[in-house]
């Protein structure tokens, strides 16, 4: 990136970290800096690390080498400030079938709640808003199981907003989501940013990606580029990590990522 990026200005860092399953090494001493009050895409092709660097960013996984949340070693933190600072949206999220809709948007509320208390009037503010936003509230006192994937989704997207966390990590959650819910995804994350929110995504969805401010390119469990969405050299890192078979264009203005077809 261009500009100068000062410690205040980080929502998660990484020094070295490296992740192994068994004895596969799938990170390889990864160092990043993700700015805070920003929406940064991971991207890059399967078996690339994405999903593997976003659990190891959320503690989710153990690793080698330090993060850093909002300033502070991930260790640092308790499991309820975390829970409060950090949201997490994975991939095949589960909950139980035979939970509401509202009580499913309602657990995102736990680490705000005292052992045992019953919900506050912050509490159903904020899950009434999380629904809204994703446009599940008319399903809230449906059970989750009665949903369509792409309705389930939304409910477990509604669960992560309704932490109203500074951070928000979200592993492919454009997942079963149909183009209209895909575009109101986008307005919600921008406007998640525009209230300061830091938000990182792993994403398949290439142009949805290049919405975003930063992108981190993948490859081989190594980020290979990390820049501003804007520019060439962002460019060119994603058509190189995707063997030339893509090409981004500039398209009424966004930013768009074409197949390019190979003759045979």
């Amino acid at each position: 990136m261009n500009a100068v990026i000062t410690p205040e200005k980080i929502a998660i860092s990484a020094s070295q970290i490296s992740v192994s399953v068994g004895n596969s090494r799938i990170l390889h001493s990864v160092d990043l800096a993700l700015r805070a009050g920003c929406w940064t895409s991971i991207v890059g092709p399967n078996g690339a690390g994405k999903s593997t660097l976003l659990k190891a960013l959320a503690g989710l996984l153990p690793s080698t080498g330090p993060v850093q949340l909002l300033g502070r070693p991930l260790h640092a933190w308790s499991r309820r400030e975390r829970a409060r600072a950090l949201a997490w949206l994975g991939q095949n999220e589960s909950a139980a079938d035979d939970l509401t809709v509202y009580d499913v948007a309602m657990l995102g509320r736990l680490p705000h709640q005292g052992w045992m208390a019953p919900p506050s009037v912050a509490d159903h503010a904020a899950v009434e808003q999380a629904l809204q936003t994703t446009q599940a509230w008319e399903w809230r006192t449906r059970a989750l199981g009665q949903l369509s994937g792409g309705e389930r989704q939304r409910v477990l997207l509604a669960r992560a907003l309704a932490v109203q966390a500074q951070v928000l990590l979200m592993d492919e959650p454009l997942a079963n989501l149909d183009p209209p819910h895909q575009a109101d995804w986008l307005l919600t994350v921008r406007a998640l940013v525009a209230a300061g929110t830091t938000v990182v995504s792993v994403l398949h969805e290439l142009t949805f990606a290049l919405h975003a401010d930063d992108v981190v390119v993948m490859a081989d469990g190594r980020v290979s580029h990390c820049g501003a969405c804007a520019e060439r050299s962002t460019h060119r890192a994603l058509e190189r990590v995707f063997d030339q078979r893509i090409a981004i264009h500039a398209v009424q203005g966004q930013w768009v990522a074409l197949p390019q077809l190979i003759q045979s």
